[in-house]
């Protein structure tokens, strides 16, 4: 199946360059082979141009990391990586990770190649990058899009009100988007070619534990065991999702203990999965019904789209004067002196020290998991919300938190659901002390689900942990 038009764009139109080694390939934001559109369209080009297809990757760690990653996410990237040697490996593409920003990496070894592949992201430090590539390297550039079913662009051209607006908009064109992408053949193998040309091989991602240890790196928050990176990881736990928990998603999604989450976000936050390749999964999943099959594409397709939406399009997504709308703002502010029986520090909300003892629950799963049940992550944000001396500082510690313990962290996801609860896509509701015309969320909420039956969940996967 050909890769559809609207996913790729030519940064550079110019002539692929003559007598070059290879064609290149900056894997960034898809780090997986499997139903990679950037990868399958670099060997298209490869094989077209009777070359080699080098695949290179930017690691990033000290002062010059990536913003607020540590040891945590960079085991889980590391073994997404392993994964993705052995794969590349074994279809004859060479692979090389090196310590520089993903940038420098492809523009120092774009001088020798006859076109540059790009993949797509769209936090603001991923468009750096590519703005950057784009004005330094001399050769051809083409960047394919795989994060998203539907090309951003193509669903909308602006910043979306709400997931009601652009949810029509989306379910006229992904259709059209869901189709298989079958590998293509490597025609020109590229075994030995490094050594040949006497490239920077860089770091040896064989073994993620070992070069993890060398990374200058956050180590307060260290790697879990309950998840662990890479395609081979992510589509067993797909697998395993659709078996023995899809069949009643649509009713018991909202349930933490009923187990009914697929546990995919951190992998499509590190690129380790397709979104396509998880939709046309549900699509064919035998037991479940229609229900849960529109309930899980809601969230994988438009609630996400939405997401790449917002970052895309607000300059300033982690910033609170500019991602929360001016309505929540102004009733915020409006309430910003109201009594607030509760204040804790960060270092407490963090440690899960306060009187609520369901969201010291959710917070140990959060900080010893690196996950949290969604029904819960709202939860966590409004008490966040109510317990922090103001909006703005409220703001800042709900989402240094997230980044810090998710794996799903620093993620499009993850930047919008934290305005939401500030009333970010949302509309005014009744007036309460703090929250003014901002959503509320009480107490109460935990009554939908078995609190304690969460409860002894979280407790034997934390116990899982430390075993």
């Amino acid at each position: 199946m050909a890769i559809q038009p609207a996913r790729i764009r030519v940064l550079n139109d110019v002539p692929p360059r003559d007598g070059a080694d290879y064609v290149l390939y900056l894997m960034q934001q898809a780090m997986r082979v499997p139903f990679n559109p950037a990868l399958e369209g670099a060997i298209e080009e490869a094989n077209r141009l009777k070359l080699p297809l080098l695949v290179c990757f930017g690691l990033l760690d000290g002062a010059n990391g990536f913003p607020e990653a540590n040891a945590r996410h960079y085991a889980f990237l590391l073994q997404g990586l392993a994964d993705v040697a052995a794969a590349l490996s074994r279809r004859g593409i060479a692979f090389l990770v090196q310590r520089a920003t993903p940038a420098e990496v492809a523009i120092d070894l774009s001088e020798r190649a006859a076109l540059l592949v790009l993949d797509r992201g769209y936090l603001a430090i991923q468009k750096r990058w590519y703005d950057e590539i784009g004005r330094a390297a001399k050769c051809r550039i083409v960047q394919v899009e795989g994060d998203v079913v539907v090309p951003l662009e193509t669903a909308s051209t602006k910043h979306e009100y709400a997931a009601r607006t652009l949810r029509p908009k989306l379910q006229k064109l992904w259709d059209g988007y869901l189709e298989p992408l079958a590998p293509r053949t490597v025609e020109n193998p590229a075994e030995g070619l490094t050594k040949r040309l006497k490239l920077n091989v860089g770091l040896d991602v064989s073994d993620p534990d070992k070069l993890l240890a060398k990374l200058t790196l956050d180590t307060t928050v260290g790697p879990v065991k309950r998840f662990r990176g890479g395609y081979t990881e992510a589509a067993g736990h797909l697998e395993l999702f659709l078996e023995n928990a899809f069949a009643g998603y649509g009713a018991g999604r909202n349930k933490p203990e009923a187990g009914a989450a697929s546990h995919m976000s951190p992998y499509l936050h590190f690129g380790h999965i397709s979104p396509v390749e998880i939709a046309l999964a549900i699509r064919v999943a035998k037991d479940a019904d229609r229900d849960d099959r529109s309930a899980y594409l809601e969230e994988l397709i438009v609630r996400r789209g939405l997401a790449m939406n917002h970052v895309f399009h607000r300059q300033g997504y982690d910033d609170y004067a500019r991602a929360v709308p001016e309505w929540a703002r102004k009733t915020l502010a409006e309430h910003a002196d109201d009594p607030r029986p509760n204040l804790y520090s960060e270092e407490e909300l963090a440690e899960g020290e306060t009187h609520d003892h369901y969201w010291n629950v959710a917070m140990r799963e959060m900080r010893e998991t690196g996950y949290m049940h969604n029904q819960l992550r709202m939860y966590w944000g409004k008490k966040i919300l109510e317990w922090s001396p103001s909006p703005e500082e409220a703001f800042a510690r709900t989402l240094r938190l997230n980044n810090r313990y998710f794996l799903d962290g620093r993620d499009a996801n993850s930047f919008t659901n934290v305005a939401w609860i500030f009333g970010l896509h949302d509309r005014p509701w009744q007036t309460r002390p703090i929250f003014g015309s901002v959503r509320y969320q009480s107490e109460n909420s935990l009554r939908k689900f078995d609190a304690k039956g969460y409860e002894r969940a979280v407790t034997r996967l934390c116990e899982a942990e430390k075993g």
